[in-house]
């Protein structure tokens, strides 16, 4: 019998972790990243996942040179991501291009086929420690590097690619577009067919700055106890689920306003709250990523891969939260979605400066990011399109901070090879418990809800 990903034992060779350099000369510059890049809440590392299948056309290329000579193109043209980030006055984050560092990278070989590792594949990853190796000093916000990539073997003739970013220089949808380009010059193209564009003065905040907008993500909060211990889960969400979901919204203008991602974040807000058994009169949040590529009037110039996400929260207590229909959950979810403009994109620039970068409020806070179109799947460096996830969910664990923990839609399917959504999620066993029979219970009109462990 085969193997289950959760009980896979396999043997991954490592070599030496070493820097890929841009493969010509670079400016030598000192680059400020924007007031929205350098937030207290986003000076993190982010990893993500992966994986291709073999190809009988590139049977004879070797996936680790193809990929380690195409990030050296790429750095040409994205040379910010060979610096090392320092501060400047007020803390302000600045990338030092000095043109003779670069990224890390690792060359690896595991005794496990693709198959082995899962069908369908699906996260949480038990084995990222192995896929992704953590590079002793590599993991710091500043001085560090800010990309870690492992290309691992397979032998069934595929790979994976597995990478650790700096959340401060660039957002979901700027690491997919730098990838793509990487992908491109793998794929025999001389200059990625999307120019990157820095920019970053384009976020910066106002002068003078002014806060013009409510910004619930940033209430001051006690600091509450660190959730220990964490179980990560995956759940899926497909048109069954989300049908659903549905038909327990009473409200006809809610019910055709609403898409997936805010019936299953309400839903999801709602028994993680119950799970985690709060008073009724404490405060809780749902804090989610907003891209505010198109909120800019004009929009965002093509090809910018700065941050340009915001995270809105929604405010209630657990107690309204808790015994409410779901669609009170449901309109607090959508209201703080439309809350993002461009007006609301200048008050948060200009609230962390003025504001000194304060933290995401962390007690009673549920964090939660939808990758499922952010493009890492497309990513193509010969061998066709990805399966692509982050690793798990759980991330974010900002040093001498309460642990905030992005929890997150990736696309995925089942055990029946139905298309939908993955949650990511991180909760105490106990919780985590509570959680599943919550959601059992409100989605009691048959359908079922699958958690993998």
């Amino acid at each position: 019998m085969m193997a289950t990903p959760s009980s896979l034992v396999f043997t991954v060779r490592r070599q030496e972790a070493k820097l890929v350099v841009p493969a010509k000369l670079t400016p030598r510059v000192h680059l400020p990243l924007s007031d929205i890049d350098d937030q207290e809440g986003l000076r993190i590392h982010v990893s993500f996942i992966n994986f291709y299948g073999g190809s009988l056309f590139q049977s004879d290329r070797d996936p680790v040179k193809v990929i380690r000579e195409a990030l050296s193109e790429a750095l040409v043209f994205y040379y910010p991501f060979a610096g090392r980030l320092r501060e400047g006055p007020g803390r302000k984050l600045i990338v030092d291009c000095t043109g003779e560092l670069g990224i890390l990278f690792i060359e690896a070989d595991a005794d496990v086929t693709l198959k082995e590792l899962g069908v369908p594949l699906r996260p949480p990853f038990p084995y990222l420690e192995d896929i992704l190796h953590d590079v002793p000093g590599s993991d710091g916000i500043l001085g560090s590097p800010l990309l870690l990539i492992q290309v691992t073997r397979l032998t069934c003739g595929g790979f994976i690619v597995a990478c650790r970013f700096n959340h401060t220089m660039c957002d979901g949808a700027g690491l997919a577009q730098f990838l793509n380009a990487v992908g491109e010059l793998a794929r025999g193209h001389r200059k990625p067919s999307v120019p990157p564009v820095w920019e970053r003065n384009l976020l910066n905040a106002r002068d003078p700055p002014r806060v013009t907008c409510t910004h619930h993500e940033f209430d001051e909060s006690d600091v509450g106890a660190p959730l220990e211990d964490l179980v990560h889960r995956s759940f899926f969400f497909g048109s069954a689920e989300v049908e659903a979901l549905r038909q327990l919204v009473f409200s006809d203008q809610l019910g055709r306003r609403c898409r997936s991602f805010d019936l299953m974040t309400a839903c999801i807000w709602r028994c993680r709250t119950i799970a985690l058994g709060l008073e009724p009169n404490e405060d809780v949040r749902v804090l989610f990523a907003v891209n505010a590529r198109q909120k800019y009037k004009p929009n965002l110039p093509t090809g910018y891969y700065g941050v340009a996400v915001a995270f809105p929260a929604a405010l209630t207590t657990a107690g309204m939260l808790c015994t409410q229909p779901l669609d009170y959950a449901l309109k607090l979810v959508m209201e703080a979605k439309e809350d993002v403009t461009e007006e609301y994109m200048r008050s948060l620039a200009d609230l962390m400066v003025l504001r000194g970068r304060p933290p995401f409020s962390g007690a009673r806070s549920f964090f939660v990011t939808d990758l499922r179109r952010v493009g890492f799947e497309d990513v193509d460096f010969g061998w066709g399109k990805a399966y692509a996830g982050i690793a798990r969910s759980g991330f974010g664990v900002l040093p001498s901070q309460v642990m905030r923990l992005f929890n997150i839609y990736v696309s995925g399917k089942n055990d029946k090879d139905e298309d939908g959504s993955l949650l990511l999620l991180s909760l105490p066993p106990t919780a985590m418990k509570v959680f599943e029979d919550e959601l059992q219970r409100i989605l009691k009109h048959g359908y079922h809800i699958q958690s993998t462990l």
